[in-house]
């Protein structure tokens, strides 16, 4: 009986060997390509003989290059040599640039047994959104194969957005540096561009000032925080951390890398705690004042009357500037309370001075902001860059020039694109991921989030450009971005899981043309890029792959 045992064990041994030597490669990935035409060629059989090719001696295409070989080797476990040439009946995968492809990230993947694999693209960019692609489409197992079959195809794609984003929060709670690269590396799975940076709030500064360096060593370390929903109960244990200049340039060089600009935010005037404990004076009251250990909005905002609060601000902007090659400087401007600015003797006097009037809608004290938003986006396009707010700096008269984050509802969005301004569509009820994926009421062993419902299928489901817009305020729709904010989410883990899978329904809508969406198709393809958020050791909410429509 023994004997029989080892047999049918070696047998099984035997078979899985057998049907792990050929896998065969899969092009239904996420997000979904413009345009996927199989051909009647033979398929390109991807072993260890195989070469990457890349003649240009341009960096970023030599990454990627580098890149490839390497994803090919943690899904297949195939080693596959890198070389700017190869004897004339290699097994070629071949990057190269050409002009026949006009959108700077798109790009023409053309795989067959005669030619071989053939990325093409009029960037380094397009190359790399190729190689996400082929990455995505190789076979993930327990049992590698020794080649991997890959069916002849042309594969043509371009992206609908600019601007695709997410962002984070390191203020509540940081994250050291490890992890926002890891944050970045999910971005790049994902085919997204932009990483908001949410460098500074109440509850802590996060980079390494020279000109002030009490932002850094006061204003990044709350002396303990808030257990729950602001229950009134501490947990006694100080909280905080920064980046050092050299760590945050590390960060744009591994993004740059990864064809990721970086848009560093600092807030203004509101959210400024962290800024006030480190400088009173700043304050219309001159404190005292802490690193905040709750979460909420706050009355105590930088004093618009003191022009010492500004020369702070610019000092800092100055500083990212030098760090952060980005277009765009983001200044905030969300929720910043007027009841300071009310009492202050400093911001009348400011009022008087610029003559600012309130009228049936906005009292003087909120047209205030828009004078401190205007000087400050002032001065951040002397510097040769632009700026994003949040979309209360509507509020105030603000230039055309600035481009409008808009985050409560789409509303605010929508008027902005028909005035004229360039807009990125972030509304809670979408794209907020520290929201629970879940249906709360029925997880008895849910996390303590924040709160509010965002599942799976309603943001694959967002259109953010409706059909009511005028065609020229549906250009100023610039792109999307999913938010996460860090007040419940201390750890990597839930990090991970409150972002994934959801980064992938947004970056199909980021990517994909409304037409193409279908979100059962979407579900299927999705199980696929499970196996690699496995492979990478990325947590994720597996029920909401699985739950049903709400």
């Amino acid at each position: 009986m023994k004997r029989l045992t080892l047999i049918s064990v070696l047998l099984t041994v035997l078979a899985m060997g057998l049907s792990a030597s050929t896998a065969e490669a899969d092009y239904q990935v996420v997000p979904l390509p413009k345009e996927v035409k199989l051909t009647t060629g033979n398929p390109f059989t991807l072993d260890e003989s195989c070469l990457i090719v890349c003649e240009s001696t341009d960096a970023q295409m030599q990454r990627n290059a580098d890149f490839l070989s390497e994803y090919i080797a943690k899904a297949t476990g195939i080693r596959i040599a890198v070389t700017d040439k190869a004897p004339k009946k290699a097994k070629v995968i071949r990057l190269a640039l050409t002009q026949n492809i006009q959108h700077e990230e798109g790009y023409r993947l053309t795989i067959n047994q005669k030619q071989g694999v053939l990325i093409e693209g009029s960037t380094p960019r397009g190359i790399f959104y190729a190689v996400q692609t082929l990455r995505k489409a190789l076979p993930i197992a327990n049992v590698q194969p020794t080649t991997v079959n890959l069916p002849a195809v042309v594969i043509t794609d371009e992206p609908r957005f600019s601007y695709r984003a997410m962002h984070l929060d390191i203020c509540r709670h940081f994250f050291p540096i490890e992890m926002v690269k890891e944050y970045i590396d999910i971005l790049a799975l994902h085919n997204m561009n932009t990483f908001h940076f949410h460098l500074t709030d109440d509850q802590g500064w996060r980079f390494e000032s020279k000109k002030y360096p009490k932002l850094h060593e006061i204003g990044s370390m709350r002396r303990h925080t808030v257990i729950g929903r602001n229950v009134g109960i501490y947990d006694e244990t100080p909280h905080g951390g920064y980046y050092t200049q050299d760590q945050l340039r590390e960060v744009v060089k591994y993004a740059e890398e990864r064809c990721i600009t970086v848009i560093p935010e600092v807030e203004l005037p509101g959210h400024a705690l962290a800024i006030l404990a480190a400088y009173p004076e700043l304050g219309c009251t001159g404190g005292p004042y802490e690193v905040e250990p709750t979460w909420g909005i706050f009355d105590d905002i930088l004093c618009a009357g003191n022009d010492q609060a500004f020369d702070l601000l610019c000092g800092v902007i100055g500083e990212l500037v030098e760090i952060f090659p980005s277009k765009y400087i983001n200044i905030g401007g969300d929720e910043a309370p007027k009841t300071r600015w009310e009492k202050c003797p400093k911001c009348q006097q400011r009022i008087r001075e610029q003559g600012i009037k309130g009228d049936g809608t906005l009292s003087a004290e909120a047209k205030l902001q828009g004078y401190f938003t205007n000087r400050m986006e002032q001065y951040v396009q002397s510097l040769g860059r632009n700026i994003i707010g949040w979309d209360e700096i509507m509020e105030g008269d603000i230039s055309p020039s600035a481009t409008i984050l808009s985050w409560r509802g789409t509303e605010g969005g929508l008027k902005a694109a028909e005035e004229g301004h360039d807009v990125i569509m972030a509304p809670t009820a979408y794209s907020y991921f520290d929201y629970y994926q879940l249906d709360e009421n029925k997880e008895w062993n849910k996390p303590l989030l924040i709160g509010g419902y965002v599942p799976l299928e309603k943001v694959y489901g967002y259109e953010p450009v409706p059909d009511s817009l005028s065609e020229d305020a549906k250009r100023h729709i610039i792109g999307l971005q999913a938010n996460i904010w860090t007040e419940y989410i201390p750890y990597r883990s839930l990090l991970l899981y409150q972002m994934l899978p959801r980064a992938a329904a947004l970056c199909e809508t980021q990517w994909v043309l409304p037409e193409q969406k279908k979100y059962d198709e979407f579900v299927a393809r999705e199980r696929r890029m499970l196996s690699i958020y496995e492979q990478q050791g990325y947590e994720y909410c597996k029920k909401a792959i699985e739950q049903p429509a709400p």
